[in-house]
């Protein structure tokens, strides 16, 4: 183990709590687990013990502390868990006397990961599942970054690059020993077998839609129509609660509001934007513009229009589906809704609700419902979750079909080099290669303590 700093943090969500629990990992661990309890308990057991202020001996709190030796943690180092007594007092008292224990420092945000994958606990796809579980709002979220941080993806490609590796063997065995009488004159031809067979199964993967990065992300679902047609009421209706200001005066409402929901157990997030008209305003016509923008992102829109008023010609052009929510029923009679469905046309999806009293909107909601199943079906099992992901298979995918190109025929130096270069991209998608440049945005979203 190398001579680095020990770090600790609080582990736990935000005090007060019942228990709190403080992570110490380093090769200083054992030392701040002496100086604060008075001895090392053995190892992997909780075992009761009373932590003293390691200058001024003054009592902190009874709690129950563990001594994990390393290598078989979770960081790859010597680790301690103190759970203490969740006052703020307490915790602030603890993370205070480790500071002053000479070789220990707080925590960077993600430190303890990042020493995980450092110490090669983790490859980089689970370090990226981690982050995600940490983030899940939904179940099928959950489910999606529990398999990465489980190893599907990283497995899988540890495996293809093994098999890179093989073939890359064989080409160099044809370059090395091409004057030698005992080496088979079909080792670039098993080379180059092995390197069609693993770009048929990369791009088997890369040929299943985005589904994965599309669960991560969520589905966008944007309320989108002309002024006062009751949009921010109907945003405030599905969210349960204030979010958007609701005015009789148009143009009220000038950027987007998001409001993330879950969803029969899948990610939306529904945006409420700006009444859709032309404005001598320059803000409101920013905030038109940014609709327009969002609306036209969207995986879905709805458009809403006013009880006793067509679809406006304002509707913004958009290559996503379209829905049309016909608002503010409680103002009209029932034979004058039948009469007016005539006019958005047989073919258009649409649904008549009043945002003021409720009505009608459990209906719209199980839509939305099943149109994210039917979005996300299938996307829990997905091995891609992220565009670097893609991007890594993608490469390593064409270099392997450059290897076995007309244009490498005959060269082995050619396939053995653009085989280095897919296991090189497969290398990277792990970690184990050339990923410093992007070890920083990946550890920078995690919390202290993790």
């Amino acid at each position: 183990m190398t001579e680095r700093d020990t770090i600790f943090a609080l582990s736990s969500g935000r005090p007060p709590a019942a228990i709190a629990v403080v992570r110490i990992s380093g090769p200083s661990a054992r030392v701040a687990l002496e100086r604060l309890a008075g001895r090392v308990p053995e190892g992997r057991r909780a075992s009761l013990a009373r932590l003293r202020h390691p200058v001024t001996e003054e009592p902190l709190d009874d709690a129950l502390v563990l001594w994990l030796p390393g290598p078989k943690t979770e960081t790859g180092e010597d680790m301690v868990e103190l759970h203490l007594h969740g006052g703020r007092a307490v915790i602030a008292g603890v993370l205070q006397s480790l500071g002053a224990i000479s070789g220990l420092r707080p925590a960077e945000a993600g430190e303890f990961t990042r020493r995980s994958f450092e110490n090669g606990r983790l490859d980089l796809t689970a370090v990226e599942g981690l982050a995600d579980l940490i983030a899940a709002d939904t179940e099928a979220q959950r489910r999606l970054a529990y398999r990465q941080l489980s190893g599907v993806l990283g497995q899988r490609a540890e495996a293809w690059r093994a098999r890179v590796i093989e073939a890359l063997a064989l080409a160099e065995a044809c370059i090395d020993f091409v004057d030698e009488g005992d080496v088979p004159e079909t080792l670039a031809g098993e080379a180059r077998g092995l390197a069609r067979a693993l770009a048929a199964d990369i791009e088997e993967v890369l040929r299943a839609d985005r589904r994965g990065e599309r669960l991560r992300e969520g589905l966008v679902v944007a309320i989108a129509g002309t002024p006062n047609v009751g949009k921010s009421s109907l945003l405030n209706r599905i969210a349960r609660r204030e979010a958007a200001i609701v005015s009789p005066y148009a143009g009220t409402t000038r950027d987007v509001i998001e409001v993330h929901l879950d969803l029969d157990g899948y990610p939306v997030t529904l945006l409420d934007t700006a009444g859709i008209r032309d404005s001598e305003d320059p803000v409101e016509a920013e905030g038109v513009r940014r609709a327009r923008a969002r609306a036209a992102a969207a995986d879905l829109v709805l458009w809403v229009v006013e009880a006793g008023q067509g679809v406006s010609d304002a509707a913004p052009a958009h290559a996503t589906e379209t829905w049309i929510v016909v608002n503010k029923i409680d103002l009209i009679d029932s034979a004058m809704q039948r009469s007016a469905t005539d006019r958005f046309g047989p073919e258009s999806k649409h649904f008549w609700l009043s945002a003021r009293t409720g009505e009608g909107v459990e209906g719209l909601l199980a839509a939305l419902g099943g149109y994210a199943e039917g979005c996300f079906l299938g996307a829990e099992s997905a091995l891609i979750s992220r565009e670097r992901h893609r991007l890594a298979l993608r490469e390593a995918s064409e270099a392997l079909r450059r290897a076995v190109s007309e244009e490498a025929a005959g060269r082995e130096d050619i396939v053995a080099e653009e085989l280095r270069l897919s296991a090189r991209a497969l290398g990277r998608l792990t970690g184990r290669v050339d990923v410093e440049d992007v070890l920083d945005v990946i550890f920078r979203d995690f919390c202290i303590g993790k």
